[in-house]
């Protein structure tokens, strides 16, 4: 029997502030891990070209984490109970107050200029049929090709190495955009979320919910899907995830879709492999399909 996961009620806060001349509303999910979270916070503040509006989920509030998102005037949302990713993203961009939407993790370190380098490519377009992500960096060896690592700057904010990494980043490390964006740090328009709808809370907590996402926006027509290796993030890797009752997200997925997730990310998105301008991703309707189709009716089982 697959478990139930029951989402709180859930209070929006907008700051009251006007808002202006910001380019992006940075929605950030958090749940108790607030020595995290100002990490993340400062590195927005500190190391992005531009300004953005930064709006907070808070989930419980353990730890202090409202009064200090109070003290620090952000817009924010908040949740008694752990309200999971899907409807906490949902909520939040309820406050969005630009044109583009960007979904990050309260354990994510944006490094210099992440979102310059994002607004570049999004400045080449003619419309706003993308969806993007910044490059992460992790501590610990990752078996995807569109994550760096293992390059190990710590795992926590008592053993940051801060210095290190930004040296590490300017004189050492070497990145290419790639195929296949499909979760956080991410990027679309507004007008992309609201027309697929942001997150589909069937899958709350979450797990599955980044690949639901992203077949929502290829079947609106989206197929610029890249990784941008010059927008980086680090990673601490925060085990949240191993605190919540896990969705069937791949049986959930493969019902609503008729194909595994694991298909879709490396069959048609072509996750983590270099991006090239001369090749157009698509879903061939192959015997690699029909098989995978196959095994989703398993999965569905």
């Amino acid at each position: 029997m697959d478990a139930v996961f029951s989402i709180p009620p859930i209070s929006i806060h907008p700051n009251g502030i006007e808002k202006q001349n910001l380019l992006f509303s940075i929605l950030i999910p958090s749940w108790n891990n607030l020595a995290l979270l100002k990490i993340c916070t400062d590195s927005i503040v500190k190391n992005s070209r531009y300004k953005h509006q930064i709006i907070i989920h808070v989930n419980e509030s353990k730890d202090g984490t409202l009064e200090w998102v109070k003290s620090e005037g952000y817009d924010y949302t908040f949740s008694s109970l752990n309200a999971g990713v899907c409807a906490s993203l949902n909520a939040a961009s309820k406050l969005v107050n630009t044109n583009y939407i960007v979904y990050l993790n309260d354990d994510m370190y944006v490094c210099p200029d992440w979102d310059a380098h994002l607004f570049n490519v999004i400045q080449t377009r003619k419309d706003d049929l993308f969806y993007y992500s910044a490059t992460m960096i992790e501590h610990e060896f990752s078996k995807s090709k569109a994550v760096l690592s293992p390059h190990d700057f710590g795992n926590l904010p008592e053993n940051f190495k801060e210095k290190e990494l930004l040296d590490f980043i300017t004189n050492d490390l070497k990145s290419n955009d790639w195929f296949g964006a499909c979760w956080p740090p991410s990027i679309c328009s507004k007008r992309v979320w609201d027309l697929v709808g942001g997150y589909d809370e069937k899958y709350s907590p979450g797990f599955y919910s980044d690949p639901d996402f992203g077949m929502k926006c290829w079947q609106l027509g989206i197929r610029d899907f890249r990784g941008i290796g010059n927008s980086l993030v680090y990673h601490f890797k925060s085990k949240s995830t191993q605190r919540v009752i896990r969705n069937n997200g791949r049986k959930y997925f493969a019902q609503k879709w008729g194909i595994p997730a694991s298909y879709f990310y490396n069959n048609v998105l072509k996750m983590g492999r270099k991006f090239r301008t001369d090749h157009q991703l698509q879903l061939h309707k192959n015997i690699a399909y029909w098989i995978a189709r196959i095994k989703a009716a398993y999965f569905i089982k």
